[in-house]
């Protein structure tokens, strides 16, 4: 049989592999600072771009994108080459792949920081930033696809078919949950409202974690496992089981994360229902990985590389056996928008993705360099450290998550809340906060450990770009089975077919749950009482959008007893029908704000956001002291009505061309209330003569940003009455 040379791309995994050790230290580092805010709510105090709201959906972004991501790449284009006998098929597809996606990752960060943001959770980069990942993510299948068709190797290991299925469906995930229209070059409203939003986006949020942060994740686990312990896969049959199954069953469980809020029961039932389903495929994988290391646990006592595998699988485990029972409604009751979920969120991210990686970057650099691990020792240190890092951030969250449950459901016996304040329960898990930044500080710790490691691995070695290789040609064989061919084993030498059943699998789940909530209006009553926000409402809903607090607030009062006497009246599917985005939340750093509207004065809300420890001693919310300063820009408010009318928002056109006097009047309605404030009439006087004595420019209090955010705030709730809700549904059975 003739054998072929040719070339693996080895720059291509190196420069995935260096993006990754940058990116992982900067997502880390964003992350302890934000473990610090809790504790120094005023560490970055008056610097808008530094502020929690902003920073957080930064952390998220460099996290999964960009550290996870790069990793991904790395392992897949190391791993595809290897497993297909080829080099990837275009050297600039692969290029465009790489400094694209790094391109992304700045977008974000100067994006976010600066409050360009659709908030939407793990999609919140805006609409031009959006069809740049398309372009790019189109161009890593494009290449993968097109070097499975050019390989050497007949048959697609499990490892490709996890890389093709994510490829697919990361694709539509992010096309359909991305889908705006846009306002101006950084402005767009979501193409969906209200509870159809929420399940899009939630279909989107919990099938990133599946399709971005697991089965890639998963083929990488089924290739580097089994080379770094020099042993084959512990079950082909199980690992077909483990793939069909988990991509058929995982899109499904998305409405897990909207259980008792206002979406319908059957889509949230049918969430549950196929959540309680995942622990089979993904325990399979899980017991596939780890006894393919059965025979080989003195390998594992000695060789870092696989007792950082092990962790990650068995964090991998732990995460999605707690993933289901979460999905339960019973325990979701207790554990959503709590601490729990921050604690279940990170024994995947930190464990699973982290540990998977450095365990992969440790075996791949020493063997990319011809030349041996510069230190086993600091390679030890790093995997304790880390280890003790993961359990000392995630067990005190898990304690802080069970105290807030508990102390937010808990009555006395006249019936009124024990702890009516909500500060009650943030002052409880105090400690918790300082033991979590305790543990982040370890883990970035291991993480700088291992850069310097590598870095002296790298010195040692000797730079091999292209490396050599030979194969035998690809022979031609039958189109259809042969005698005692099973029908995978056939498929798997069919990567289109195969692409396009998994394309279907993971179709099924989204069309049965999405399309009847997008078409059946019976599903969202309307409520005639419901109006679309006023043009100072709606740049308040801006502004509350721009600085990110949605993650430390939930706009979603469930149907239990504790948050109705706590907060008012649960929240009704056909109050959302004009939020694009919905700002339902995932996490109470703060109280549930969706019946704020009327409860406070509007001087109350202007000291609270200058300075919240003011108006709630105890408070870790940092103040937003440039929104009393700035200005409202207000050039766009009727390119902004358009856009929503174009969406189905009904305001007129005599709304529009009297916007700018709406907002004036509203305004002024605004600072007239605050001037029955006598600290706010003696600080604003003080400020318009300090203005005028200086030749300054001033800016009326009815034109700054405060302002709108007031009158939206105000707004939140009240557009109906508790005794006439049954009243005011229409359209219902």
């Amino acid at each position: 049989m003739e054998m072929q040379q040719f070339y693996y791309d080895n720059k291509i995994v190196k420069n995935f592999i260096y993006a990754t050790l940058l990116w992982g230290i900067v997502g880390f580092t964003v992350g302890l600072i934000l473990a610090l805010m809790f504790l120094f709510p005023n560490l970055t105090d008056g610097i808008s771009w530094l502020s929690f709201g902003r920073l957080r959906p930064l952390h998220t972004n460099a996290v999964i994108f960009a550290f996870v991501g790069n990793a991904m790449y790395a392992g897949i284009y190391y791993s595809l080459q290897r497993l297909l006998k080829t080099r990837m098929a275009s050297d600039f597809l692969s290029k465009f792949n790489f400094w694209g996606w790094q391109l992304i990752i700045v977008a974000a960060a100067v994006t976010l920081p600066l409050g360009i943001t659709s908030s939407k959770e793990y999609a919140e980069l805006e609409w031009p930033i959006d069809i740049a990942i398309a372009l790019v993510w189109v161009a890593f299948g494009v290449n993968m696809i097109w070097t499975i068709l050019k390989r050497r190797q007949r048959h697609l290991y499990v490892a490709v078919w996890f890389y093709l299925a994510t490829f697919v469906t990361v694709a539509v995930l992010h096309i359909f949950n991305s889908l705006a229209l846009p306002v101006s070059f950084l402005k767009s409203y979501s193409a969906y409202a209200g509870v159809q939003d929420a399940l899009v986006q939630w279909w989107y949020g919990h099938n990133a974690v599946a399709f971005f942060l697991t089965t890639p994740f998963l083929g990488l686990m089924y290739y580097f496992v089994p080379k770094a312990a020099n042993r084959p896969v512990y079950s082909y049959r199980l690992s077909i089981v483990h793939f069909w199954s988990l991509i058929f069953i995982y899109i499904w469980a998305g409405p897990h994360h909207l259980l008792y809020t206002s979406l319908p029961d059957w889509a949230q039932n049918l969430g549950v229902a196929f959540s309680v389903m995942l622990i089979a495929p993904s325990w399979g994988g899980m017991i596939n990985g780890l006894l393919t290391l059965r025979g080989a646990w003195d390998k594992v006592r000695e060789n870092p590389v696989l007792k950082f595998m092990v962790v990650a699988i068995t964090g991998y485990g732990m995460a999605t056996f707690e993933g289901p029972m979460l999905s339960l409604k019973n325990v979701n009751a207790i554990a959503h928008f709590s601490d729990w979920i921050i604690a279940h969120v990170h024994v995947g991210a930190l464990a699973w993705n982290g540990f998977l990686t450095f365990g992969m970057v440790y075996w791949l650099v020493p063997r990319m360099f011809k030349t041996e691990l510069f230190s086993k020792g600091l390679a030890n240190f790093h995997f304790w450290i880390g280890t003790l890092g993961i359990i000392i951030y995630a067990l005190p969250m898990y304690v802080a998550g069970f105290v807030q449950a508990s102390m937010w459901k808990q009555f006395n016996p006249d019936g009124t809340l024990t702890y009516g304040n909500f500060l009650e329960t943030v002052n409880e898990i105090m400690p918790m906060y300082w033991m979590r930044a305790v543990g982040g500080s370890l883990y970035i710790l291991g993480a700088l450990v291992m850069i310097y490691n590598i870095v002296k691995t790298v010195k040692s070695g000797s730079k091999v770009t292209d490396e050599l290789a030979e194969a035998p040609a690809l022979e031609k064989v039958a189109k259809y089975r042969t005698k005692g061919e099973s029908y995978h084993t056939w498929l798997e030498r069919k990567p289109i077919k195969l692409t396009i059943y998994a394309t279907i699998a993971i179709l099924i789940g989204g069309v049965v749950q999405i399309i009847p909530t997008l078409l059946v209006k019976s599903n969202i009553p309307t409520i005639s009482s419901v109006k679309p926000y006023t043009p100072l409402e709606l740049e308040g809903r801006d502004i509350y959008i721009r600085e990110g607090c949605v993650g430390c607030h939930s706009q979603m009062v469930r149907p239990f007893r504790s948050e109705v006497e706590r907060y008012g009246e649960y929240s009704k599917a056909g109050e959302f029908v004009y939020d694009r985005p919905f700002l339902w939340g995932s996490k109470r750093t703060g109280p549930d704000l969706h019946r704020i509207g009327g409860k406070y004065s509007d001087s109350w809300h202007l000291n609270h956001m200058y300075d919240p420890q003011s108006t709630s001693p105890g408070s870790i919310m940092p103040g937003y002291k440039w929104l009393i300063i700035n200005e409202l820009d207000k050039t766009s408010t009727e390119a902004k009505m358009k856009t929503m009318m174009a969406l189905g928002v009904p305001y007129t056109e005599e709304d529009i061309t009297n916007a700018q006097q709406s907002m004036l009047e509203q305004g002024t309605v605004i600072e007239k209330n605050l001037y029955q404030d006598p600290d706010f009439v003696r600080n604003y006087d003080a400020e318009k003569k300090y203005a005028q004595d200086n030749g300054e420019s001033f800016v009326e209090m009815k034109n700054r940003e405060i302002v709108a955010l007031i009158a939206y705030l105000q707004r939140l709730g009240t557009d109906i009455k508790v005794k006439d809700v049954e009243a005011l549904l229409i359209n219902k059975k």
